[in-house]
Protein backbone atom coordinates (compact mmCIF):
# COMPACT_ATOMS: atom_id res chain seq x y z
CA UNK A 1 0.00 0.00 0.00
CA UNK A 2 1.53 3.29 -0.94
CA UNK A 3 0.81 6.32 1.58
CA UNK A 4 1.90 8.98 -1.06
CA UNK A 5 -1.43 10.18 -2.19
CA UNK A 6 -3.02 10.17 1.37
CA UNK A 7 -4.13 13.71 3.06
CA UNK A 8 -4.03 12.22 6.79
CA UNK A 9 -2.54 9.11 8.13
CA UNK A 10 -2.93 7.41 12.01
CA UNK A 11 0.29 7.46 12.86
CA UNK A 12 0.55 5.15 16.54
CA UNK A 13 3.74 5.42 18.84
CA UNK A 14 3.95 3.23 21.71
CA UNK A 15 4.52 4.24 25.30
CA UNK A 16 7.41 2.00 27.18
CA UNK A 17 4.95 0.40 28.54
CA UNK A 18 3.49 -0.84 25.17
CA UNK A 19 0.32 1.13 25.11
CA UNK A 20 -0.45 2.44 21.65
CA UNK A 21 -1.52 5.98 21.11
CA UNK A 22 -2.92 7.44 17.47
CA UNK A 23 -2.37 10.60 16.25
CA UNK A 24 -3.80 11.45 12.77
CA UNK A 25 -0.90 13.25 11.09
CA UNK A 26 -0.25 14.84 7.45
CA UNK A 27 2.28 12.50 5.42
CA UNK A 28 4.57 13.47 2.46
CA UNK A 29 6.45 11.38 0.49
CA UNK A 30 10.33 11.31 0.30
CA UNK A 31 12.71 9.27 -1.55
CA UNK A 32 13.77 6.13 -1.29
CA UNK A 33 9.77 4.73 -0.41
CA UNK A 34 9.52 6.34 3.02
CA UNK A 35 7.52 8.89 4.53
CA UNK A 36 7.59 12.18 6.53
CA UNK A 37 5.89 14.66 8.30
CA UNK A 38 6.90 17.16 10.62
CA UNK A 39 5.72 18.10 14.53
CA UNK A 40 7.17 19.62 17.94
CA UNK A 41 10.14 18.55 19.70
CA UNK A 42 8.16 18.62 22.69
CA UNK A 43 4.93 16.88 21.63
CA UNK A 44 4.27 13.58 22.76
CA UNK A 45 5.25 11.62 19.23
CA UNK A 46 8.84 12.93 19.54
CA UNK A 47 8.88 11.59 23.39
CA UNK A 48 7.60 8.29 22.40
CA UNK A 49 10.17 7.94 19.14
CA UNK A 50 12.98 8.48 21.61
CA UNK A 51 12.29 5.52 23.41
CA UNK A 52 11.17 3.14 20.75
CA UNK A 53 11.32 3.48 16.63
CA UNK A 54 7.95 0.73 16.30
CA UNK A 55 5.26 2.70 14.80
CA UNK A 56 2.19 1.95 12.87
CA UNK A 57 0.58 3.70 9.98
CA UNK A 58 -2.65 3.84 7.96
CA UNK A 59 -4.83 6.14 5.75
CA UNK A 60 -7.43 7.93 7.87
CA UNK A 61 -9.10 10.99 7.94
CA UNK A 62 -8.41 13.94 9.72
CA UNK A 63 -9.81 13.05 13.10
CA UNK A 64 -7.72 9.59 12.46
CA UNK A 65 -10.79 7.51 11.25
CA UNK A 66 -9.30 4.83 9.55
CA UNK A 67 -9.96 4.58 5.80
CA UNK A 68 -12.53 1.49 5.42
CA UNK A 69 -10.25 -1.35 3.41
CA UNK A 70 -7.37 -0.41 4.81
CA UNK A 71 -5.47 -2.09 7.55
CA UNK A 72 -2.47 -1.47 9.76
CA UNK A 73 1.17 -0.90 8.17
CA UNK A 74 3.95 -1.80 10.68
CA UNK A 75 7.14 0.45 10.13
CA UNK A 76 10.09 1.81 11.82
CA UNK A 77 10.10 5.80 12.31
CA UNK A 78 12.93 8.16 13.35
CA UNK A 79 13.72 12.40 13.91
CA UNK A 80 15.55 13.66 12.06
CA UNK A 81 16.66 17.61 11.58
CA UNK A 82 18.64 19.84 9.52
CA UNK A 83 18.96 19.27 5.66
CA UNK A 84 16.13 15.84 6.41
CA UNK A 85 13.96 18.23 8.00
CA UNK A 86 14.19 21.14 5.81
CA UNK A 87 13.28 18.44 3.03
CA UNK A 88 10.51 17.28 4.90
CA UNK A 89 9.55 21.07 5.37
CA UNK A 90 9.48 22.04 1.53
CA UNK A 91 7.26 18.85 0.61
CA UNK A 92 4.85 19.51 3.09
CA UNK A 93 4.84 23.42 2.54
CA UNK A 94 3.88 22.21 -0.93
CA UNK A 95 1.34 19.71 -0.34
CA UNK A 96 -0.66 21.32 2.27
CA UNK A 97 -0.07 25.05 2.04
CA UNK A 98 -2.01 27.56 3.30
CA UNK A 99 -3.09 24.72 5.75
CA UNK A 100 0.60 25.00 7.40
CA UNK A 101 0.30 28.63 8.05
CA UNK A 102 -3.29 28.23 9.82
CA UNK A 103 -2.30 25.09 11.68
CA UNK A 104 1.06 26.99 13.24
CA UNK A 105 -1.14 30.51 14.03
CA UNK A 106 -3.33 27.91 15.84
CA UNK A 107 -0.81 26.60 17.74
CA UNK A 108 0.83 29.80 18.80
CA UNK A 109 -3.13 30.71 19.50
CA UNK A 110 -3.81 27.59 22.03
CA UNK A 111 -0.07 27.84 23.45
CA UNK A 112 -0.36 31.56 24.56
CA UNK A 113 -4.05 31.39 26.24
CA UNK A 114 -3.31 27.91 27.78
CA UNK A 115 0.60 29.52 28.93
CA UNK A 116 2.53 26.48 27.23
CA UNK A 117 3.83 27.44 24.24
CA UNK A 118 6.01 24.37 21.99
CA UNK A 119 8.28 24.89 18.86
CA UNK A 120 6.10 24.02 15.93
CA UNK A 121 7.43 21.62 13.16
CA UNK A 122 11.49 21.85 14.56
CA UNK A 123 12.11 18.32 14.44
CA UNK A 124 11.16 15.66 11.02
CA UNK A 125 9.80 12.13 11.54
CA UNK A 126 10.93 9.86 8.97
CA UNK A 127 8.59 6.83 8.72
CA UNK A 128 10.13 3.56 6.58
CA UNK A 129 7.63 0.86 6.06
CA UNK A 130 8.80 -2.75 7.00
CA UNK A 131 8.76 -5.70 3.96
Amino acid sequence: MSLESEKYIRFTSFRRDGTPVTTPTWVVSLKDGTYGFWTSSASGKAKRLAHTTRVTVQPSDARGTPKSGTAPLNATARLVQGAALAEIGEKVKAKYGFMTTMSKVLGVVVGTIKRHRIPYGDVGVVITLDA
